[in-house]
């Protein structure tokens, strides 16, 4: 009887060892392959992609959209590319190409995202045409969530049909909202918002304004509507 009350116990003993050994295994089993699939998994690898040819037949070179594979979460945002573009994915640079002898060169030098790109061309009597490339460019992260995306800052730049001579027009800190060009006076100008609130968002509390830009020689715009004068509305309308 005490014979047989040992030996169960025993019998007892190396089951629950062997099991103890088995699900301990299995476990160590289970880390090593997470760690394995942890370290081994590669990164997502970008690669780099071109647009279409954008041909013009007033310029000399062609445009060559510098694209990427990587997502665009804004897909669906409200600041989409242009009209000129019709594209739904980011660009991040233009390489100009020159027709006859095949020179090229990138427009920037420096990472940002192209919003949008506009031929622009005024055309008067006795005078030779203006053309000119106007670009929408986001190129810092003005919201500070650690990315360049459409809630950023869109600031103009303009150059000649070659990709060079490029020049900021609008200040830093805003965003195009339209524009428009009257030929009479080879003029360009823009209406912009400033993040005047300084809350790092545009808004429609935030202050809005025209920039005049003389497309005879480009440069940083002139606003339009002085600080005197909108203090004088305010006094007009909320007196």
């Amino acid at each position: 009887m005490i014979i047989n009350c040992f030996w169960n116990k025993i019998t007892t003993a190396i089951v629950i060892a062997t099991l103890a050994f088995s699900c301990e295994s299995t476990d160590n089993r289970n880390i090593e392959q997470t760690k394995a699939n942890t370290t081994g998994k590669p990164n997502q690898k970008q690669n780099i992609n071109y647009g279409d040819l954008i041909i013009k037949e007033q310029s000399d070179y062609l445009m060559i959209p510098v694209t990427s594979t990587e997502a665009n979460p804004d897909k669906d945002s409200s600041y989409g590319l242009s009209r000129s573009s019709g594209r739904d994915y980011k660009i991040y640079n233009f390489i100009f190409y020159q027709k006859q002898d095949g020179e090229t060169h990138l427009l920037l030098k420096k990472k940002a995202i192209i919003n949008s790109f506009d031929f622009l061309e005024t055309k008067v009597v006795g005078k030779t045409p203006t053309r000119l490339w106007l670009y929408k460019i986001i190129e810092q992260d003005t919201n500070a969530d650690k990315k360049l995306n459409f809630e950023d800052a869109i600031l103009g730049y303009i150059s000649d049909l070659s990709g060079k001579n490029l020049v900021q027009v609008t200040p830093n800190n805003t965003k195009i909202l339209n524009w428009v060009i009257i030929p009479s006076q080879n003029a360009l100008f823009l209406k912009i918002i400033k993040d005047s609130d300084n809350d790092k968002k545009f808004t429609e509390n935030d202050q809005t304004n025209f920039i005049r830009v003389n497309l005879d020689k480009p440069a940083m715009g002139t606003e339009i509507i002085s600080d005197s004068i909108e203090q004088e509305i305010k006094s007009l309308l909320f007196k």
